[in-house]
């Protein structure tokens, strides 16, 4: 049975007030899931950018394994993640972050280090506000996840444009419309990801790589939105 966040429902009113311990417990593992992928890929972008080692393959050919390995990955866990095991689920998750973080290392090139602090800062408030609602609140979350995947696919259709476009208008309308997809899909994917605890039973190898999956789409989500706010409020050196 593949584990599909978009096809599980909310969970009951009755249930959701409900305390639950191991909701709790799970709800856990899917944030430190996405708060090690954070830290690795952050330490990751680091290392790449204060090495030189992503100034030396920017100008090869490398750099589009580099930048599109990743994707490559997040697609491999999505599709295939019920034909792994645990463990290989658990290793493809960090070499993702891993992965990410090699991509990511030209933000410290493009950005100062202060407004890369803040608007780090600024995207934790904005994401850790939405997960709490998410999480807490009785609302059925589901009938807005139509209108964020539109809007999802238009901010990918947008900025595939102005690769070529390369207008500041476009992508200052991007980011504006990013910033609030992407604040719209914490609390949506938060919401998703509790429900998918009562559809697995929270317990087993499919708990488990429900955890994986969660924490993706957390750390999806989180990443994208401190990506977007740092072209509207970055300071570039």
């Amino acid at each position: 049975m593949p584990i599909d966040l978009n096809s599980v429902r909310s969970p009951s009113a009755t249930a959701a007030a409900r305390p639950d311990a191991g909701l709790a417990g799970y709800m856990r593992g899917v944030y430190n899931y996405m708060a090690g992928g954070l830290a690795l890929t952050g330490g990751v972008a680091w290392f790449g950018y204060s090495s030189g080692l992503f100034a030396q393959i920017a100008h090869t050919p490398l750099v589009y394994v580099v930048l599109f390995a990743p994707l490559v990955l997040v697609m491999v866990l999505g599709f295939r993640i019920q034909r792994m095991s645990l463990a290989a689920a658990q290793a493809t998750y960090w070499v993702y972050a891993a992965l990410m973080g090699l991509s990511l290392s030209w933000i410290f090139m493009a950005y100062t280090g202060q407004s890369l602090a803040e608007v780090f800062f600024i995207t934790g408030g904005i994401f850790g506000a939405m997960s709490l609602y998410g999480y807490t609140t009785r609302t059925d979350l589901s009938r807005f996840g139509s209108f964020l995947m539109m809007g999802l696919i238009g901010i990918i259709v947008a900025s595939l444009v102005n690769f070529f476009l390369h207008s500041s208008a476009v992508q200052f309308a991007v980011s504006v419309m990013g910033v609030l997809i992407f604040t719209g899909l914490t609390a949506y994917d938060t919401q998703k990801i509790k429900a998918l605890y009562y559809a697995t039973g929270g317990a087993g190898e499919m708990a488990g790589k429900a955890t994986i999956m969660g924490a993706l789409s957390l750390y999806l989500d989180f990443i994208n939105l401190f990506l977007m706010l740092l072209r509207l409020f970055g300071n570039r050196r």
